[in-house]
């Protein structure tokens, strides 16, 4: 048999290297879809957020704006004069303050 053809079943060696090379393949591509996946979950849990925050967003009452009607000048001095001889009277100003504020409002 000195010429006859040779063996070619693949050794032992040969076969574990092969099978590692497609395992290795084999994860890096569900690595890869896993990956993608959980991507597109989190991408697809975002939007669903913002929908959410969106909705509430427009349940909320906006609040309106009441205006008050204009009070004659002299309801707010004397409403002023009121709360300035309150202070005095609790005893948050002195006797001096008190006259030097209440000038400085009838002025």
């Amino acid at each position: 048999m000195a010429f006859g053809r040779r063996n070619r079943r693949p050794s032992l060696l040969g076969t574990a290297a092969r099978t590692a090379v497609i395992a290795g393949t084999a994860t890096a591509a569900s690595n890869a879809v896993n990956a993608k996946s959980a991507g597109q979950q989190v991408a697809a849990q975002q939007a669903a957020e913002q929908q959410v925050l969106a909705q509430q967003a427009q349940m909320l009452p906006v609040p309106e704006v009441a205006q008050a009607p204009a009070a004659a000048p002299a309801d707010d001095l004397l409403s002023k004069l009121e709360r300035l001889a309150a202070l005095h009277a609790s005893g948050a100003l002195t006797d001096t303050e008190f006259a030097a504020v209440k000038a400085s409002i009838i002025s």
